[in-house]
């Protein structure tokens, strides 16, 4: 059994819910990242998506703060979870990105890639 703990990304980016919006998304594309965490006292309180960033957009609403954007209390998985486990919680949910805790502390997260990545193996693509 494959652990989340082992796919994971471990260098998180993460913000306060005061950073602004246009700040949080120019991060996620120095980092090239699709997720920024949310930590207040290093406890985890939200996520902010690309998703979330492309909605701001579409209302025209980008001079705020991710507070206003970002999902509260969002969905999570223990780094000693199975990646099957985070991959049902991941589908049932309709997210790609899912924050991994230890001990109630953000520790990781993970991605529907980082799924994909233990399902297929390394393979090239179209057998190149």
């Amino acid at each position: 059994m494959t652990t989340v703990g082992e796919v994971m990304s471990r260098d998180l980016l993460t913000v306060e819910q005061e950073t602004t919006l246009v700040e949080a998304a120019a991060a996620m594309t120095a980092r090239r990242v699709g997720a920024v965490l949310i930590v207040s006292s290093g406890r985890l309180t939200g996520i902010l998506t690309e998703r979330d960033v492309l909605r701001a957009v579409a209302s025209g609403d980008i001079g705020g703060h991710v507070s206003a954007w970002m999902t509260r209390g969002p969905e999570t998985v223990d780094a000693d979870e199975s990646t099957q486990q985070a991959g049902v919680v991941m589908i049932h949910g309709g997210f790609r990105h899912l924050p991994v805790l230890d001990g109630g502390a953000p520790c990781g997260i993970v991605s529907i890639r980082d799924l994909m990545r233990v399902v297929l193996d390394d393979v090239s693509p179209r057998g190149v």
